[in-house]
């Protein structure tokens, strides 16, 4: 562990976006090339295949993955979005409550997960999905990325 993590890490702002793509590599270079956007985080399952990826254009860290079946995330597809909000609170159990409360319906509980944050997934009543969530531990990217791939990593 770590020292004491603030409930907002430095650099992000209170709602972040997370936009869902085909192909991420690919909407990398684009955001680059079009808005001069900054590649901060790159988490590969195995070499050209990320599984989460974070840039900056401006002020502004903008996450970014690809189809995402268990959260009901994927690009364009019917049933599922294509956005997400990540939205960072000093008390995500309490911002919950209040979440469900005003409406919200749980796609994910909220639970402390291996990259450092403790997050629940929601979806608001006009179909937006929201991750509401507190920064709770500094995790390196090669332990995040270990994490990741013994959690997800191919199962064949």
């Amino acid at each position: 562990m770590n020292s004491k993590a603030k409930p907002i890490p430095d650099g992000y702002h209170s709602v972040t976006p997370y936009i869902l793509v085909n192909d991420v590599p690919k909407a990398l270079e684009f955001y680059k090339r079009a808005f001069g956007a900054e590649e901060l985080l790159r988490l590969e399952m195995k070499p050209g295949q990320i599984a989460h990826a974070e840039f900056k254009i401006g002020n502004s860290v903008i996450m970014i993955s690809g189809i995402t079946p268990q959260m009901k995330l994927a690009p364009n597809t019917g049933d599922s979005r294509d956005v997400c909000f990540m939205l960072y609170v000093n008390d995500v159990d309490a911002a919950a409550k209040t979440a469900i409360a005003a409406g919200m319906k749980v796609v994910k509980e909220v639970q402390d997960q291996f990259y450092g944050d403790r997050t629940g997934t929601f979806e608001d009543p006009f179909g937006n999905v929201w991750s509401i969530g507190t920064h709770i531990e500094d995790v390196s990217t090669e332990e995040t990325t270990n994490c990741m791939q013994k959690l997800y990593g191919d199962k064949s």
